[in-house]
């Protein structure tokens, strides 16, 4: 029998007086002189309208606290020492001059929001509490009286504001009594009584309400449903959302039991519009009979997976929903929190959600209705019918802010190239050389290739390296972005002033095989970059585009403020400040590690602070070290940066900022590490599986080319080898495989059974290639250059590095540090980007603005830029600094290095 809801179905329900409350107010109300929210305000907005910090005075913008969260001493439920965790994602709040946040390993600390002082910090015991933290927490929310949080087993937990003392711990279920797991990760919300929350990696995904003054069930409503249960939308639609998981092509013929395991998960924050009463909750991908990337088992759209879900706020009951992705395939669930607003389009104000995140898409929906404000257009999309894909997918016909298909590049054209640039041999295009560009190679579509079996399968248009076009089983096809791209996780904030909107973005293509870990394989080799976007509401067009380096998607939710100003919090440890019209940067601060959280504002005593943490926890293939501290920045802040507790503190630079983090290690996507094994130095064997004697022939997992990694000295020949049956008599190699060298084009050998090729490496560096019959299958050559002592060769000129601010904000030290470096006879710079300072306080290298030899050619001028480089040394009469570069004698890549002492005040 089917269960009808003309407008709701939910596990458990609060019988809702719908009596006007102080909580109707509008969710676009800006914050002020409190940040309620992680978000700002219950829009999302991430906007304040304080004034004081403009375009005018951001230059005297200067550190007015730093507080190490986890070194600070445990106050509740017992005193305890700090500890030397690091690592989290814990985004602060404001009220009424107290910010709360989660410290690194879990908890809650209270602090003086003007000063940084600790009023209490809470870590949980298992011994006094029962229960002891959990680590990875974004944030806590705060309303009658009580901070609200979570805690191992599934708990949520309420402190009391004041003191950090235990008011109440539950471990929520359903009206059946069934618990609800994965709570941790999503932060609490409060809003008028009620604590609104989502699971996280949970079986079935599931957004709830507890009672504020209990922590008792208020409401469940899941993310998946079984067979007979129907729903009515506000626009009087009705469907079962049970009937979206099948057995067969055609949904309702044989429905079945996937939505029992099927995630979804609203793994992030909600937003809330009081005045509709509607709460608006993103659910995650459908991951369920045989796992994210396998739609065999569960043909349909699988509702309400990749959706989001407008849902009455107060009772949990269902009002509309818009799928975002059909019959998810790939993990490109949109969870970031919705943003809304109130925007001008077509002469009239539209209250609008803008909803979507990794695809790179935005959808402009009616926030009443769920409908359309700006056109969406169904299109048809290729794939494998294997896996069930769903005809056609909505793109936004505005709001798309990445290209959405592969970029041909030549190998040995520039480097790193387009953000979305194809590797060779993915998707069957191979290198060959281009006559009309003499020494690059270009990428040509080769047929039959490593896809050809596949071909029999495949439905829809034809496949163009595009968004959402098919991988199966053991056929990985590349397109963007994968599932840790777009704007996964950094949430949509906006000016409603400047009427725009700004995302942060990644770019890292990928495939999505049945069973590939991580829900996806990045395109090993690639490079991992970002950018920031500012967008016009009213049209969904991009106003302004900034590439970045590194990922901007991992929860760098942006601030924007009523003076224009833009701040964002980045991973390589700053904190940049922008001109939110249009995009320029205005100014940007070391904070030693690097941030995976949002930036915030709030005033305390009549001054405006810009508050952020530096402690990431987490970043595919783009990870440094992590940190541990809340900074906060007023106008003439001249706090110095320290290590340890605030009652006994290590000032470690002299000045303001910190050391530079440790450098991001896998920039690209990195090799896998098989061992050479009986491989012969200096030496690859092609598509084995491993570096054995009994190692499986023309292998296509990416460790196969043995050793994954090798490192070398430059001047090297490496011999590459597809071994045939002079190496395995009794299991060769039977195919043809190649070495293609990307993206430089250094060379591409294509080499058959038993046949060899032999390149010299005479430039340091890193070197990828991989194999045209499969493209997994990748290496990559480390050139190594041991550099030679030369005594006395380096002087900075003056001997005195004079690094004090002049007006006592760090803003204030500018201009330039000179050296010189004698050459050797003969000796050429091979390139300005290879001289590298090395100081003493950091393992990142500094390359100068300005390097030149002398008209005679005995030395190098360099100069070096004084507020990039301060923080990375210490004050002393004798500070050993380092420079390294490159040259080429006599046709040989050499390495020279020297050494000064120098002399630094601050």
């Amino acid at each position: 029998m089917k269960q009808r809801f003309p407008v709701a179905l939910v596990m458990t329900a609060i019988a809702a007086a719908c009596t006007a409350t102080a909580f109707a107010q509008s969710p676009t109300v800006p914050a002020g002189k409190d940040w309620p929210h992680i978000t700002g305000n219950l829009g999302a907005q991430g906007y304040t309208s304080l004034t004081q910090i403009n375009k005018s005075n951001i230059g005297n913008l200067g550190p007015a606290w730093q507080t190490n969260l986890a070194s600070e001493p445990i106050t509740s439920p017992a005193a305890a020492p700090g500890t030397t965790n690091t690592g989290g994602q814990s985004t602060p709040i404001v009220v009424n001059g107290v910010m709360y946040v989660n410290p690194p390993g879990g908890g809650v600390v209270a602090l003086n929001a003007a000063t940084g002082a600790v009023k209490w910090k809470w870590v949980p015991s298992a011994t006094l509490n029962g229960y002891g933290p959990t680590s990875t927490q974004r944030g806590v929310s705060v309303g009658e009286g009580k901070v609200y949080t979570t805690a191992s087993g599934n708990r949520v937990v309420a402190l009391d504001q004041e003191t950090g003392a235990v008011v109440w711990a539950v471990q929520p279920t359903d009206t059946t009594g069934t618990a609800l797991s994965g709570i941790a990760k999503v932060p609490p919300r409060y809003h008028d009584g009620l604590i609104i929350m989502g699971t996280n990696d949970n079986a079935r995904g599931a957004a709830f309400a507890l009672k504020a003054s209990d922590g008792s069930t208020a409401w469940v409503f899941y993310s998946t449903y079984p067979h007979g249960t129907s729903f009515t939308d506000v626009n009087g639609t009705t469907f079962d959302a049970g009937d979206t998981f099948t057995t067969k092509d055609t949904p309702n013929d044989t429905p079945n039991e996937c939505y029992r395991t099927a995630g979804a998960a609203p793994w992030q924050q909600g937003s809330i519009d009081p005045e509709l009463g509607m709460l608006y909750v993103a659910f995650g991908n459908v991951r369920s009979c045989g796992g994210s990337q396998n739609g065999a088992g569960r043909p349909g759209d699988n509702l309400f997976g990749s959706s989001v879900v407008a849902l009455d706020y107060k009772t949990g009951a269902y009002k509309w929903h818009f799928q975002s992705v059909r019959h998810d395939i790939w993990d490109m669930d949109n969870v970031l929190t919705p943003t809304l607003a109130d925007v001008q389009i077509g002469g009239e104000t539209k209250k609008v959600i803008f909803y979507g995140s990794k695809s790179a898409h935005q959808f402009t929906l009616d926030r009443a209705t769920g409908k359309p404000v700006l056109p969406i257009e169904y299109r048809a999309i290729g794939g494998d019918s294997r896996n069930n894909p769903a005809p056609t997918q909505p793109f936004p016909l505005q709001s798309i802010y990445s290209e959405q298909c592969m970029v041909l590049q030549n190998l040995g054209s520039e480097v790193p190239g387009h953000p979305n640039r194809l590797a060779p041999n993915w998707n069957g295009y191979q290198a060959e050389p281009d006559p009309a560009n003499p020494g690059q190679m270009k990428l040509v579509y080769r047929s039959p290739n490593y896809l050809s079996d596949q071909e029999p399968f495949l439905v829809g248009p034809p496949r163009k390296g595009c968004l959402y076009e098919g991988s199966y089983d053991g056929f990985v096809y590349v397109y963007p972005p994968s599932q840790n791209g777009g704007n996964d996780m950094t949430v949509t904030t906006m000016s409603p002033k400047l009427n725009m909107r700004y995302v942060g973005l990644s770019y890292m293509p990928g495939g999505h095989p049945l069973q590939q870990g991580g829900n996806g394989l990045r395109m090993i080799g690639g490079y991992q970059t970002g950018a920031i976007l500012g967008v016009n509401n009213s049209t969904g067009q991009v106003v302004w585009y900034e590439p970045l380096k590194y990922d901007l998607s991992r929860q760098h939710n942006p601030l924007v403020t009523a003076t224009d100003l833009l701040f964002h919090t980045q991973m390589d440890g700053w904190l940049v400040g922008r001109d939110a019209a249009t995009g320029k940067e205005l100014w940007r601060f070391q904070m030693g590690a690097p941030s995976q959280t949002g930036t915030i504002s709030y005033e305390v005593n009549g001054e405006q602070y810009i508050a952020t943490t530096n402690m990431a926890g987490g970043q595919p293939y783009s990870q440094g070290g992590n940190g541990q501290s809340v900074w906060a920045f007023k106008i003439g802040g001249k706090a110095k940066y320290y290590t340890g507790t605030r009652a006994d503190p290590v000032y470690v630079t002299g000045g303001s900022e910190a050391p530079a983090p440790l450098p991001i290690p896998n920039w690209r996507r990195p090799t896998d590490n098989a061992a050479a094994g009986i491989v012969p130095d200096n030496e690859v064997w092609m598509a084995r599986s491993n570096g054995t004697a009994t190692s499986t022939p023309d292998s296509v997992a990416t460790a196969s080319m043995i050793p994954s990694q090798r490192r070398v000295p430059v001047g090297t020949t490496v011999t590459f080898r597809n071994p045939g049956i002079e190496t395995f008599p009794n299991s060769p190699n039977q195919k043809e495989h190649c070495a293609t060298q990307f993206f430089e084009g250094k060379f591409n050998f294509r080499l058959q059974p038993g046949q060899t090729a032999q390149y010299k490496f005479d430039r340091e560096g890193e070197y990828y290639y991989n194999d045209c019959t499969d493209p997994r299958p990748v290496g990559r050559i480390i050139v190594t250059l041991d550099a030679v002592e030369q005594p006395g060769a380096l002087q900075f000129v003056p001997n005195v590095l004079n690094l004090r601010p002049a007006n006592g904000v760090f803003t204030s030290v500018q201009g330039l540090v000179t050296a010189t470096f004698k050459l050797p006879a003969g000796y050429v710079l091979d390139g300005m980007d290879s001289v590298k300072l090395k100081t003493p306080l950091t393992n990142e290298l500094f390359t100068p603005v300005q390097a030149k030899a002398t008209s005679d050619g005995k030395s190098l001028v360099l100069s070096f830029d004084k507020a990039l480089i301060d923080s990375n040394i210490p004050v002393g009469d004798a500070v050993p600094l380092i420079v390294t570069a490159n040259f080429m004698h006599e046709g040989v890549q050499k390495k020279l290095t020297s050494t000064a002492n120098v002399r630094v005040v601050k």
